[in-house]
């Protein structure tokens, strides 16, 4: 068992049974009352996002995980299929498990974290960026440059990201992808 000062990002926990990652954290220690914890949970069965209060000193149940580099081979559906770089295992995961499905290229390598007592996978921990090809956008309308406008853009993996005028198709361009939202051209 832990306590609310061992809480940090990307910890697991079981809460409400069910296991759950933190996303945010802050302590607040108030002028009046006692302190507390502020957390962002997110599900990792079914990826809904809550928001949660731990009194000071509450105690914690920690999930215990190990952390694997796997490669993305390929996607069927709604099933993705990664392979461990170390063992050579394949794994399948569901769609809903990974954060940015849409920007995912064959061959990305990602973080899989596991549950090591069952052995199951509980979440995937994507790079920061990840650098793919503009495979169709509209051309630049010249005058439209007063702010920054933006135009939608296909990546190669068919997710659509908003992209400055100045960008053509077959440029590579750099992604957030926490938020989805282009960074810079490559």
């Amino acid at each position: 068992m832990a306590s609310t000062s061992d809480i940090r990002n990307g910890l697991c926990i079981k809460f409400n049974h069910d296991i759950y990652k933190i996303i945010e954290f802050l302590h607040v220690k108030p002028g009046k009352g006692p302190a507390f914890v502020r957390t962002k949970l997110k599900s990792l069965t079914n990826g809904k996002v809550l928001d949660n209060t731990f009194s000071a000193g509450h105690k914690i149940d920690v999930v215990r995980v190990e952390t694997h580099t796997f490669q993305f081979l390929y996607s069927e559906g709604n099933d993705f299929h990664f392979m461990n770089t170390e063992s050579y295992e394949q794994i399948t995961l569901n769609r809903d498990v990974l954060d940015a499905p849409d920007l995912l290229k064959e061959g990305t390598n990602v973080m899989v974290q596991i549950n090591t007592e069952t052995d199951m996978p509980l979440s995937v921990d994507m790079p920061a960026s990840i650098i793919l090809e503009v495979t169709y956008t509209e051309p630049g309308v010249k005058g439209n440059t007063a702010t920054n406008a933006t135009k939608p853009a296909k990546v190669e993996t068919g997710a659509a990201v908003n992209v400055p005028l100045f960008i053509n198709e077959g440029d590579k361009i750099k992604i957030d992808t926490a938020s989805g939202k282009y960074m810079e051209r490559v």
